[in-house]
């Protein structure tokens, strides 16, 4: 389809059955921190609190009676499932909604307590993608694409002519949160049509950047691996028609870490009262990295909060790392020297810092190492306080952008593996069901020994697990064979400094 197609069909795009038309809110204390007018365009104000339920309706709506009466079918675990199910409630049609096994018990409800059927079926998205196509072209119903269908993109697309409208005034810069590409595509489809001077700037998380790896390569790329943190985003491959759209319509892409979407949920609390999942908060931090890059003043810029689907046992995380993704928490580890009076000089030379977190634990040698976090007004004091430590004689290493030891380390300061057998050390993301760890187990060599082992759950399919192994020298290549054959994500962090500080 041509560009200058889309905006017909999204002047036409049958949406307001069931979405309303979202505010577009002033953030009044971003907008004063970093000298520009930031608006929020408040996608988590829908009945599904997502954006998703707009794409999915156009493109039901638009079908012929005859193929509505086959039903459809769907594969999502989360606000595409939704949109879908409400859509089909509203049209009265039937629905088939197929989601991972692994999605939580939260969202199937969701979902069919809006009257469609759910199947779960496979460990991630795709495998359960293919199962809702196989049941599709079984059932003759319609499969209802999450973002690469024109239909789909025009509902979507409908958000970029309500900001433009909403303000009348220039904007300078739209910021879009990116997965498979349909809302970025439908919103440039109009606003490059009716106010081309305005960027339109994608924002992806660095470990699941399919848009931005595919339009550097100028193909679809698919990733190896995708984070799930802001799982409403974590795609392995941007669609067809949304990368072609992109490529003609987009302006940049920028990429935030999941530190910096932890902090730009806090914002929205702040000025809203509202918790965004991460996915929804993608969009201001990426403009919030934006306006730092660039050192901009006086534009007017609009975030698209896409959903508030946050799953509650992801705040404790969420509150944890927002600090840091604002860098007014340092994390470091300073070496002191392990004799009376080395705690209480490091504790003068921290001055009147509020310390967040002190890890320490008596071993025995001349030198121990604290695992620090301290509040800072941003990267140049913590900067200053590592050099000033240094001038004092006191070894200090910034761990603030470390994920083994933000995730693991600071929970594991204190003891030592028996030296007999080499440890090395790596970092797993289980998937969220049960039988994952005797999985691991089973397929371990029956000389090695765990020496460690520390998990962690963030609401979200998979866990993360930081284990110790003690594998002998002869079993180096079953261990790079099991590694191989498991078939988890894994990082070996055995040469990482916190591991070296305070658990070798």
């Amino acid at each position: 389809m041509k560009n200058d197609a889309y905006l017909g069909l999204i002047l036409a795009a049958k949406v307001y059955d069931v979405a309303v038309e979202s505010p577009l809110d002033p953030l009044p204390s971003i907008s004063r921190r970093t000298a520009n007018h930031v608006l929020l365009k408040r996608e988590d104000k829908q009945a599904v609190f997502s954006f998703k339920l707009r794409g999915a309706y156009n493109k039901m709506a638009n079908l012929s009676p005859a193929r509505l009466a086959r039903g459809v079918t769907c594969a999502s675990a989360g606000n595409h499932a939704q949109g879908v199910a409400l859509a089909a409630q509203r049209l009265g049609v039937p629905a088939t909604v197929v989601m991972p096994v692994t999605t939580p018990r939260i969202k199937v409800s969701a979902v069919s307590s809006r009257g469609a059927r759910v199947v779960l079926h496979g460990d991630s998205y795709h495998e359960a993608y293919l199962h809702a196509r196989a049941l599709a072209r079984r059932s003759r119903s319609t499969f209802v694409h999450p973002y690469d269908d024109p239909l789909v993109i025009a509902g979507q697309g409908t958000i970029g002519m309500e900001i433009l409208r909403q303000h009348a005034r220039p904007i300078d810069a739209i910021f879009v949160p990116v997965g498979g590409g349909g809302l970025i595509a439908g919103v440039a489809a109009y606003v490059k049509r009716v106010s081309p001077r305005t960027r339109v700037i994608g924002v992806e998380p660095v470990d699941s950047a399919a848009m931005f790896q595919s339009l550097k390569a100028g193909k679809r790329v698919t990733l190896a691996h995708v984070n799930l943190f802001a799982d409403g985003v974590a795609v392995r491959q941007v669609g067809r028609e949304t990368l072609r759209l992109a490529r003609d319509l987009v302006d940049e892409m920028v990429l935030v870490d999941t530190d910096e979407i932890c902090a730009a949920i806090k914002d929205v609390f702040e000025d809203t009262r509202t918790v965004l999942e991460p996915a929804g908060a993608l969009a201001l931090a990426g403009a919030k990295r934006w306006i730092e890059r660039r050192g901009a003043k006086g534009r007017t810029l609009v975030a698209i909060a896409s959903g508030a689907n946050m799953n509650f046992d992801r705040l404790r995380f969420v509150a944890e790392r927002a600090e840091l993704g604002e860098h007014r928490e340092a994390v470091l580890a300073v070496t002191i020297p392990e004799r009376p009076g080395s705690f209480r000089k490091l504790c003068a030379l921290l001055g009147k810092r509020s310390v967040t977190e002190f890890n320490y634990r008596y071993a025995a040698g001349s030198e121990a190492h604290v695992f620090l976090g301290v509040s800072v007004s941003g990267r140049e004091e913590s900067q200053r306080l590592i050099a000033g430590l240094q001038r004092r004689g006191l070894a200090a290493t910034d761990l603030s952008d470390n994920e083994m030891a933000k995730l693991h380390g600071r929970h594991l300061v204190g003891g030592r593996a028996p030296a007999r057998v080499p440890e090395l050390l790596y970092r797993f993301e289980f998937p969220e069901r049960p039988g994952a760890l005797m999985h691991f187990l089973t397929r371990m060599g029956s000389d090695w020994n765990i020496s460690l082992f520390h998990y962690r759950n963030h609401g979200a399919d998979v866990g993360r697990v930081l284990v110790g192994l003690q594998v002998p020298q002869r079993a180096r290549a079953e261990l790079r064979r099991f590694l191989r054959d498991l078939g988890y994500d894994y990082s070996d962090e055995s040469r990482n400094p916190a591991y070296r500080f305070f658990l070798k």
